[in-house]
């Protein structure tokens, strides 16, 4: 059997986008820019996507960039929240010790720029509360970015109210939600949000392409320079194809969300229930207030490039954290925050599941990883320690119903 369970790496591009993307590449293949017939049509698509893409966010056109993706977008929008705070003397950001690299980073960048940033605990189950947020901005903060829902534990944060403390703090709040698009109902108006980013991979759209979305009066800073695109924000002649395809994309993830929601809910808690009889194994964030499709294990004993490989053979694809450091030969950043220790957080899986996977899939994936760490601690003379007492366990055994 073959079971795709690395969503939250990339999806399939599904049909609908296939589909809205053709006639860009062969018949309405004009530079958007051009003035004459073929590029104006192009540009008409192009601003129509904008609307469409306006409309599921609950946004106005002028507020949305296209962008190369995720990583993108978060780096424009925190440069740009950055340089305004520059300009009134604010200095400070505030942000999450298990934000995606694409923020960590920048965050480090301007720190080496004369910026502070506080990183702020998310506890063992992954969560910021508004009240650490609001204890934490200063009268010199001019950011605070925390990710909608995270990509390996897939824990959901209290996105609304934190962007509510911000909002009546005067301080500008830009939440990561690549992963959260397409799998939770998004309102950037409702849930006071003032930037956010996405990215169409995550939810069957091409790969590079995303959208940055910034609330009308907040200046962005170019991180490309030599063109008029995008409203002179963003230089470079637009995807037209990939935006279109990324647009049918979201529309359709949108009209499905809460029957997929509810079909994959189901499906994870089933996968969770099966993962928890392996003894000395524990599920990684909140078990409710995380993503319909994410599961994230640590199992004792084992190492997680070791369980993946074995798990390739049985046909199941899936991952030891985010797909951006699948090189790293460090531990998840992520599991380190919530508390992990170095030795269990090597031996994570993160299973994502798709709209099309069914119980007898679910079936197989908890069949197999107990095959598969069985395997590896019988191999293993870390384990052999474990068993014999010379070591002391980590995780407290339990072993369900």
């Amino acid at each position: 059997m073959f079971v795709y369970a690395d969503n939250a790496a990339t999806t399939a591009t599904s049909r609908t986008a296939i589909d809205a993307m053709l006639p860009y590449f062969d018949k309405i293949y004009g530079n958007p820019s051009s003035l004459y017939e073929v590029g104006q049509n192009a540009k008409a698509a192009l601003e129509g996507a904008r609307e469409r893409v306006a409309k599921v966010l609950g946004c106005t056109p002028r507020e949305i960039t296209f962008t190369s993706g995720g990583s993108e977008a978060d780096n424009q929008a925190i440069r740009s929240a950055a340089a305004m705070g520059l300009r009134k003397g604010k200095k400070h950001l505030i942000t999450t010790a298990f934000e995606h690299h694409a923020v960590l980073h920048t965050m480090k960048k301007l720190e080496k720029e004369g910026f502070e940033v506080t990183y702020l605990d998310v506890h063992h189950n992954g969560i910021v509360t508004p009240e650490e947020v609001a204890a934490a901005i200063r009268e010199d903060t001019c950011l605070v970015t925390i990710m909608y829902a995270n990509n390996e534990i897939g824990t959901i944060e209290p996105i609304k109210e934190i962007g509510a403390v911000c909002k009546e703090k005067g301080v500008l709040f830009h939440t990561d939600a690549v992963q959260a698009a397409g799998h939770i109902a998004i309102d950037v108006k409702e849930q006071n949000i003032d930037m956010l980013s996405l990215s169409a991979h995550k939810f069957h759209g091409p790969k590079g392409v995303g959208v940055l979305y910034a609330r009308g009066g907040i200046l962005l800073e170019n991180l490309i320079e030599g063109g008029a695109q995008e409203r002179g924000k963003r230089a470079g002649t637009e995807n037209v194809p990939g935006i279109m395809g990324m647009t049918a994309a979201l529309e359709e993830v949108a009209a499905h969300i809460d029957e997929n929601a509810a079909k994959l809910s189901a499906l994870r808690d089933r996968l969770i229930e099966g993962l928890e009889t392996i003894p000395y194994a524990e599920l990684n964030g909140d078990r409710t207030h995380r993503l319909p499709s994410n599961v994230n294990f640590c199992f004792e004993g084992i190492e997680g490039e070791s369980l993946l490989l074995l798990l390739d053979d049985k046909g199941i694809c899936a991952s030891s954290g985010s797909a951006c450091t699948s090189g790293s030969l460090d531990p998840s950043h992520v599991l380190l925050a919530i508390g992990r220790p170095h030795e269990v957080a090597h031996g994570s899986l993160r299973l994502s599941l798709g709209e099309d996977a069914t119980e007898e899939q679910v079936d197989y994936i908890v069949k197999s990883v107990k095959e598969v760490v069985e395997y590896l601690r019988n191999m293993s003379p870390f384990w052999k320690d474990l068993v014999s007492g010379k070591r002391p366990h980590v995780f407290k055994e339990f072993v369900k119903g």
